[in-house]
């Protein structure tokens, strides 16, 4: 599979960041229920920039010059460089914000990785084991588990617990599912340490409960997304998921 490297993106330090995970449709068949959490959405209104915002490039444009193609209902700049899309520095993959199909670290980012180490090692000291299940995901193989879902279970609901092919935050290599793909993991003794401590070296979870409106997709609570400590722990804090924090909206065009 072909590598791409990223680009410095012109607006701000990256903090290095992962969209469903699929694979627990495998395990338990899930109950949809729509929720009433009111959807987030984005200005069409700029504030002054150091890049240009450009919604039509000319044909002159260098495609790999990072530009600014929005601004967030909350102020945030939506840069997209080299066909990724990061606000506030945070690479954003969800169901409006897609990556390259050739796009892929082949594994956890070195950043995720020692993260997580470190995770598990503070997890242990508190006798609670915490394990990886999942990790890096390519496009060919996410085509193929959203297919066999889509085949089962039909797009809609194949949509609310997995990602189209580009849209899987695994296939940034900063995302991971640990120990049970089970909503009951939320309630494990692991599960609750996970969902308390999981900000303290950098991660969240990516899909809240009661936030399906908003994210796009089902409760996971064993789905990590790293960002960040500093990130993460505003995330965390703000009691809001991704979306509602940047205000930015998932949603297949």
């Amino acid at each position: 599979m072909k590598k791409r490297l990223l680009a410095g993106v012109a607006t701000g330090l990256l903090l290095l960041n992962l969209s469903g995970c699929g694979w627990v449709a495998d395990v338990l068949h899930l109950e949809l229920t729509p929720s009433t959490t009111e959807t987030t959405t984005e200005a069409t209104t700029a504030p002054p920039t150091t890049l240009p915002l450009v919604t039509d490039p000319p044909a002159t444009m260098d495609p790999n010059e990072p530009r600014i193609v929005g601004v967030s209902s909350k102020g945030y700049q939506i840069v997209e460089d080299h066909g990724l899309t990061y606000v506030n520095g945070v690479l954003i993959v969800n169901k409006k914000y897609s990556v390259p199909e050739d796009y892929g670290p082949g594994d956890l980012t070195p950043e995720c990785s020692a993260a997580f180490n470190e995770l598990v090692q503070a997890a242990a000291a508190d006798d609670i084991d915490i394990f990886m299940i999942s990790g890096f995901r390519s496009y060919e193989l996410q085509t193929s588990l959203y297919n066999r879902y889509v085949a089962r279970d039909g797009q809609a609901a194949a949509d609310t617990y997995s990602a189209r092919p580009g849209h899987s935050e695994h296939q940034t290599g900063l995302a991971l599912d640990v120990n049970s793909l089970s909503y009951s993991f939320a309630d494990t003794a692991e599960g609750q340490w996970l969902a308390a401590n999981a900000h303290r070296f950098g991660f969240i979870i990516r899909y809240s409960k009661d936030k399906q409106a908003i994210t796009g997709y089902a409760y996971e609570p064993w789905h990590i997304r790293y960002l960040g400590k500093g990130m993460a722990a505003a995330v965390y804090e703000s009691g809001l998921c991704l979306e509602e924090y940047f205000g930015i909206i998932s949603a297949y065009s």
